[in-house]
Formats: structure tokens, C-alpha cells, sequence
């Protein structure tokens, strides 16, 4: 079996997961569902852990702030490489909810798509990782990937980001890596193969009055 037939074989598997996790409301600039924000992390871990990580947590941030997911597969060489791969776990806000077609957070498969909030941004990106890291180990029939793999799903990006830098200091040791792979960007095309090779930043201002 090849890496596409397994991730074919087992999509109705990965769709019925996702569909769990795509369910919780992780809205991060909402204070009324910072709960359901951490029960996604909480989700997260333990569907990591479930499908072979052998390290699956959840990273607290400072009082008040929201969890992130640290996951890490160490390859069975320990001078491989390692890869770190950076993705979200919050959404959006959903209002207005008349603009919706159906329940944002009730996914629905329609026309082969699977549509929800988070879906696309960034909860079916970050979950694309363990469905490809499955398929490469059935098909090499190995016990480990060939490089270390880890990953850190931050719970803040929809909102600002506002402790993830203190988090990235206080666990630098941990996140140490070769290489960094974002993976919340957009695809060309489902049948069209892309990577981003570039992002655009983010900077806030506040302006103020002067006087002559």
C-alpha cells in the first residue's frame, strides 16, 4: 500500500475525527468560550497521543491566557533533523450567524467539502499532519518518522497572539528545531500541490492627539 492509498483508506476515519474537533467553538476572542478553547487543546492531546505520539501535552500560557499543544515523535535516529510545525487551534468569531448557510460549528459534507468554522483555518491544516505521518509510517512500516517531528498549536493566533512569545521563551529548549514549517496558509488548488514561501506580518498602532 503507498501513502495515498492508506490516506484513502482511512479518510472517512480522519473526516469523522476532525468533524469532533471542528465542533468545539474554540473562539479565542470571545471570553464566554475560552472553556471550549481549552476543552480543543484538551481534544487535541489526547487524539495525538491516541494515534502514536509518544509525547502529546497541553502548554499552559500565563494567568488568563490559552493553551497551546506541544507534540513531539522523535525519530529512532537521534542526529535526524527536526522539523517543527506551527498551527492554530482557535477561530474566528462566527457572527453574523444569519450569513451562514448552515450551523457554523455542525460540520457539513457537501460537494466533497467539508465545511465548518476551523475547517480550513486552521484545525483541517494541523490535523492534514497526523493523517500524513500515519500513512508514511504504514507504508515504510517503520516505528518512528525519519526525522523528529513536533508540533506546537497555539490557542491565541484569532486574538493577537498575546502570550505565545512568552511561551516560546519559556519552552525554547523543548521547540528547538532545524527547520519550521507554518502550516495555516492557503492551497492554489485541492488537486494542485503548493507552498507558501512567504507570509505578511501584523502591526498595530495607536494614534494620538498633539497640541501647537
Amino acid at each position: 500500500m503507498d501513502a495515498r492509498a492508506y490516506v484513502e483508506s482511512h479518510a472517512r476515519e480522519f473526516i469523522d475525527d476532525l468533524k469532533q474537533w471542528l465542533a468545539i467553538p474554540s473562539i479565542s476572542a470571545d471570553p464566554a468560550h475560552h472553556g471550549d478553547v481549552r476543552r480543543s487543546a484538551g481534544w487535541l492531546a489526547a487524539h495525538l497521543k491516541s494515534i502514536g505520539f509518544p509525547v502529546a501535552e497541553v502548554f499552559q500560557t500565563a494567568p488568563g491566557g490559552l493553551p497551546a499543544v506541544f507534540a513531539e515523535w522523535p525519530a529512532a535516529d537521534p542526529a535526524a533533523p527536526k522539523v517543527l510545525i506551527y498551527g492554530h487551534h482557535d477561530v474566528q468569531p462566527v457572527e453574523p450567524l444569519e450569513e451562514w448557510d448552515h450551523p457554523p460549528f455542525e460540520p457539513a459534507e457537501r460537494d466533497g467539502l467539508l465545511l465548518a468554522r476551523g475547517a480550513s483555518d486552521d484545525k483541517g491544516q494541523v490535523f492534514f499532519h497526523s493523517l500524513g505521518i500515519r500513512a508514511s509510517l504504514a507504508v515504510s512500516r517503520a516505528a518512528a518518522p525519519p526525522v523528529t517531528i513536533k508540533l506546537i498549536v497555539e490557542g491565541e493566533e484569532e486574538s493577537g497572539s498575546g502570550h505565545f512569545a512568552d511561551l516560546l521563551r519559556r519552552e525554547r529548549e523543548r521547540l528547538a528545531c532545524d527547520v519550521i514549517v507554518v502550516s495555516d496558509t492557503g492551497m492554489w488548488a485541492a488537486d494542485v500541490p503548493s507552498m507558501c514561501t512567504g507570509m505578511r506580518g501584523l502591526a498595530s498602532a495607536e494614534g494620538g492627539s498633539t497640541r501647537s
